[in-house]
């Protein structure tokens, strides 16, 4: 018996005692067909279906990032104030993240999906095509609100259509999906900013939002146990929604402004801090106890899909972190422009696309428990690893080696993790559950860059500090080095002019070594969290390889 099924009474009879189960057929009436559905076509035509609307979603979490300077030039605006870009779109995705399974249940779950789509494309021409700063941003809301559902409706919708024992390898066409995006987001954004216009950026989405309009009212259905309930939108919890607008609104600008505004040391940070403790203890409060939540928040009394859930928020951390770590590096240390980083990340690309079908396979054979915990041990390595080899002579061929090596473990977990999330839940709540888990995803990838770039920043003063008490007088090497400078460049540029260009440039030296050693620190970090992972992951109940969902599947 699992520890999910213990969480549920078992029901009583006349007598008082614990009655027998009655047939599946006999609890729900909807429950016979739904054992025997299946969707009218190949649900792999379906799962590419669903894949390429959130492909086109997740790519416009990051393609936007390099494109900021030209947007700022273009409007009339500074590059503090193109920032509002991607905080505007983060935070508008973040609020309706959760909301898909209660919008799935108010109109159907297909009818939902196209409903995304339809405002994330016509959002996307408007970006495009905005005149002005304010304009830009409002589209960028309606787009990310848009975008908002499509995520955990295309998990959800693969989850129904697969076959238990097929569900492994329908999750690793999502995840090579949720991760490769955000990858080569950056390096697609660059080239088309470079080549074209930034407004292109939007527009390539324009046809695909039709392609995929096209294939979804065709190929996609609801299963019978998903029923529209139009009663839904007359009895919304408009309380939670404001809780939950609150808590990531303030989440959301609080990590996106933090760093620029030296975090709690400034007043506008503590606000939106504030703004989300009050907003997540309110949320939690109303969701927890009313009759028909928003969210379904009772659904972390189920240990298995609780500990997913937090597993798989410090995955979405870790996937965005290494996004964002690597080209940083590349660019500030090394020299390399934005294009040139961003190809740096495309051997990770590749090797994901061996790796996740390789995955999915193995989640028919191996159990999800297992596959995180070997997951887990794989990140240790990997962070040991870049801990290693990050250094101010690194080859472009030894950085593309770093991102494979980076990314071999995301499979294992992002897969497992995400259909151990399922194991031992009612087939109705699929929704609840992919909204949910991409919503934590996305969160922890959230947090994490705002931490890992402060902690990079603050490791560097460290070591530039005690880097700096070996520049002293008495310090031989010291003095033999800018002895040696300062006669090259006294030689080249003049006596007076060598000993502050050899001071100037021994001071770069320093501070491009404390970055470096800062990269390094993170990198450690990051290793000691997946020792810990590792641990938890093993609380995971031990799910049997290819078995349905539901306490039966589990030991």
């Amino acid at each position: 018996m699992s520890d999910n099924a213990s969480a549920l009474p078992a029901p009583v009879g006349m007598s008082g005692k614990p009655a027998p189960p009655r047939p599946a057929h006999m609890e729900n009436p909807n429950a016979s067909a739904a054992v025997h559905w299946k969707p009218r076509v190949n649900p792999w035509l379906i799962a590419m279906t669903v894949a390429l609307a959130a492909f086109m979603e997740v790519l416009d979490t990051s393609i936007a990032n390099v494109a900021l300077p030209h947007i700022a030039g273009t409007l009339g605006a500074s590059t503090d104030q193109s920032t509002w870009v991607l905080t505007s779109y983060l935070v508008s995705n973040a609020i309706v993240l959760p909301l898909g399974g209660w919008a799935s249940s108010l109109m159907g779950r297909r009818n939902f999906f196209v409903f995304c789509i339809t405002v994330f494309t016509i959002a996307s021409f408007l970006c495009g095509a905005a005149p002005t700063l304010p304009m830009l941003l409002l589209f960028r809301v309606i787009q990310g609100a848009g975008g908002g559902g499509m995520q955990p409706m295309a998990q959800a919708i693969m989850a129904d259509s697969f076959e238990p024992h097929q569900r492994g390898q329908a999750f690793a066409l999502y995840g090579l999906v949720a991760v490769l995006a955000p990858s080569i987001g950056p390096t697609l954004g660059g080239w088309i900013t470079d080549n074209f216009s930034w407004r292109w950026i939007f527009f390539i989405n324009i046809p695909v939002g039709i392609f995929a309009f096209f294939l979804v009212t065709r190929l996609v259905e609801d299963p019978p146990w998903i029923k529209a309930d139009r009663s839904r939108l007359r009895n919304m919890d408009y309380l939670g929604l404001a809780f939950l607008t609150i808590a990531m609104g303030g989440l959301q600008i609080m990590l996106d402004k933090g760093e620029e505004n030296d975090w709690f040391a400034s007043n506008f940070i503590r606000l939106f801090a504030f703004l989300f403790v009050f907003g997540m203890i309110g949320l939690i409060v109303r969701e927890w106890n009313i009759k028909s939540p928003l969210i379904n928040l009772r659904l972390f009394r189920f240990k298995n899909f609780a500990i997913c859930c937090f597993l798989m928020m410090l995955v979405g951390g870790v996937l965005n972190a290494n996004t964002v770590l690597q080209p940083q590096f590349t660019q500030q240390l090394l020299g390399y422009n934005a294009t040139t980083a961003g190809l740096a990340l495309t051997a990770g690309g590749v090797a994901l696309v061996i790796m996740m079908p390789l995955a999915g396979f193995a989640t028919s054979k191996i159990s999800a428990r297992t596959l995180t915990v070997c997951g887990f041990i794989l990140f240790t390595i990997s962070f040991r690893y870049a801990a290693a080899v990050t250094n101010l002579q690194m080859s472009f061929a030894e950085a593309s080696w770093l991102r494979v090596v980076q990314m071999l473990p995301l499979p294992f977990c992002f897969i497992s993790i995400t259909n151990a999330a399922y194991i031992g839940m009612p087939r109705e709540e699929s929704n609840q559950v992919a909204g949910l888990i991409n919503f934590v995803r996305n969160i922890g990838g959230s947090i994490l860059i705002a931490i890992t770039n402060a902690q990079v920043t603050s490791r560097a003063m460290w070591h530039q500090q005690h880097l700096q008490q070996d520049m002293v007088s008495g310090a031989i090497g010291y003095q033999q080095h800018l002895q040696a400078l300062t006669g090259f460049l006294g030689g080249q540029f003049g006596t007076a002019n060598g000993a502050s260009m050899a001071m100037a440039s021994i001071y770069n030296q320093l501070n491009q070594q404390a970055q470096m050693q800062g990269y390094q620190d993170v990198y450690m970090e990051l290793s000691w969290m997946s020792i810990l992972l590792i641990l938890l992951a093993f609380l995971l109940s031990k799910n049997r390889p290819g078995a349905g969902p539901g306490a039966q599947a589990m030991h």
